[in-house]
């Protein structure tokens, strides 16, 4: 008498209703950001937030964008004549 019994692989069987971890997936950093007072800049790091729910190689954008904001906010800073002085 033969017996057939088709096993799976104890590792499938505990995957099954498990998704596959994957370290470049969207996981969510929960990295609090407060407030400056400023909305240009409050916007952009605000933007940071989309960064969460993107996977890693959809970071980059999300930061290089952020960066430039902040600079041109930097920039525009600059720019602005000073108040309360003679020009």
């Amino acid at each position: 008498m033969s017996e057939s019994v088709s096993e799976a692989p104890a590792d499938a069987v505990a995957q099954a209703g498990q998704p596959e971890y994957d370290p470049a997936a969207p996981a969510p950093l929960e990295v609090p950001r407060t407030a400056t007072g400023d909305a240009e800049v409050d916007a952009r790091l605000e933007r940071l937030a989309d960064a969460d729910h993107l996977a890693t190689d959809g970071h980059l954008e999300v930061y290089e964008d952020v960066h430039q904001g902040l600079r041109d906010a930097l920039t525009a800073l600059d720019a602005e004549a000073p108040q309360g002085r003679p020009q």
